[in-house]
């Protein structure tokens, strides 16, 4: 099976898009970007991968078992859950083996049995919590191996380091040297083997399937069989000058992002992507070709890294703010979009007493007030509208933006996809395939 790829490597995350020769969408991809962009987008890669083999699982699944009728959605939960247990304890596996390498030098002086002795028993613990939160329905503050690890050592370490006498610092040094390793370094089992592992867990633990266990197994073992040709791959994004591609392998984001909203809306006019690192208006015309488009300069402000300083000086998690703003009261007027200002009147603002809420739907407002000027620097606003990157998620902004949009531009279509941070990534699919086709 042919297959088009696109790599939109951003500021904060880095995602892949896998389609068909038919332009349908099989898999998406997402992790965190690293030091080594090579490195990221190779496992974004591998994520879109995951996601078409799940694909494929679901079209077998369907077709050839019946009798799961309308369990096959919660049959495919439970085994991406399943597969994503079996990715989690392979990489705490390399991330032990790891950590036992970097205890070494005089610096442990002569300690280095008993701090492995320590690590191994932090990871213990680290791998007997690890399997209820990927049960259906567990809350997970994040989906990245990074995240999900460190959080589960630093409860155990601390604990672990009081009862060896043992200093929490040095743990924690050992860890972070490790994870920087094990997120630089390729998958080291193949998926296959993975999602047969996860679908011996499900078969094992969903309760009154009533199905021929061997036709399930056939049905995943060809999907998983079928061979995927990577026929040709673009990449965009902040970091596309770092790519491993050639310069004929690469489109600005401007273009991609322009063409992506336009492939999830053929209708959009107007595009908004508000990124980690950047702030994008676009004008594209009916067949999503780039009119015209303004950037933010290169302070952070009104952007994704911006939110996360936030998040960070109010000790909260990222995802939490929009939810924390809906319930504002009124709205605090922010007077500095500056990201290092911003933190100093933040702090004033809250010993003065005023409600977190209020002040991060001032924020959140700030936000989308920088946004709309580069929008009406770009054109203005015209129907139809996309709202794209990862801000597209958080309630706050989005019932912003509206406001705004509707006060300055009247009744104005806008389309929010539950997967619009893969836009450019999509827009360099899509270039992908043209490419191959003879009109890129």
């Amino acid at each position: 099976m042919k297959s088009y790829i696109g790599v939109d490597l951003g500021s904060t995350t880095t995602k892949a898009v896998l389609m068909d020769e038919n332009m349908e969408i099989l898999g998406r991809g997402i992790t965190n970007s690293r030091s080594n962009y090579a490195t990221a987008a190779n496992v974004a890669k591998l994520e879109a991968m995951v996601g078409t083999r799940l694909t494929l699982c679901w079209r077998n699944l369907k077709s050839r078992v019946p009798e799961l009728g309308d369990r096959l959605e919660e049959f495919l939960n439970r085994l991406e859950l399943g597969f994503r247990l079996e990715q989690f304890l392979e990489q705490l596996d390399d991330l032990e083996q790891t950590c036992v390498r970097n205890v070494a030098g005089d610096r442990f002086a002569g300690t280095e049995k008993a701090v492995v002795e320590v690590i191994a028993a932090v990871l213990k613990g680290v791998r007997e919590d690890a399997p209820p939160l990927y049960t259906p329905g567990a809350p997970r503050k994040s989906d990245f191996f990074r995240d999900i690890a460190g959080s589960l050592f630093m409860s155990h370490a601390s604990d672990k380091a009081k009862q060896a006498g043992m200093s929490y610092d040095l743990l924690l040094n050992v860890y972070d040297k490790s994870i920087i390793e094990v997120e630089n370094q390729p998958p080291s089992v193949e998926i296959s083997d993975q999602f047969m592992r996860a679908l011996d867990r499900v078969l094992g633990d969903m309760p009154g399937l009533d199905v021929a266990t061997e036709t399930v197994r056939n049905a995943v073992k060809d999907a998983l069989a079928v061979e995927i040709e990577e026929t040709y791959l673009v990449g965009t994004g902040y970091g596309r000058v770092t790519l491993p591609f050639s310069k004929e392998h690469i489109r600005s984001e401007i273009l991609c992002h322009g063409l992506g909203a336009h492939m999830m809306y053929p209708g959009t006019r107007t595009v908004l992507d508000i990124g980690g690192q950047d702030t994008k208006g676009i004008q594209v015309d009916p067949v999503g070709i780039v009119e015209n488009f303004q950037m933010n300069d290169r302070c952070a402000a009104g952007c994704g890294r911006y939110l996360g300083y936030i998040a960070d000086e109010m000790n909260m998690g990222l995802h939490e703010l929009g939810p924390m703003a809906m319930k504002a009261k009124r709205t605090a007027r922010i007077n500095s979009t500056c990201t290092v200002f911003a933190g100093a009147e933040l702090r004033d603002r809250l010993a003065l007493g005023e409600a977190r809420e209020d002040i991060l739907a001032g924020l959140h407002r700030a936000i989308v007030l920088r946004a709309m000027s580069i929008l009406s620097r770009s054109g203005g606003v015209r129907d139809e509208f996309t709202f794209t990157g990862g801000v597209a998620k958080n309630e706050a902004a989005v019932k912003e933006l509206k406001k705004l949009v509707q006060e300055n531009y009247g009744d104005v279509t806008i389309n929010i996809d539950p997967e619009s941070i893969y836009t450019g990534a999509l827009g360099a699919a899509t270039f992908a395939f043209r490419a191959v086709q003879g009109n890129a």
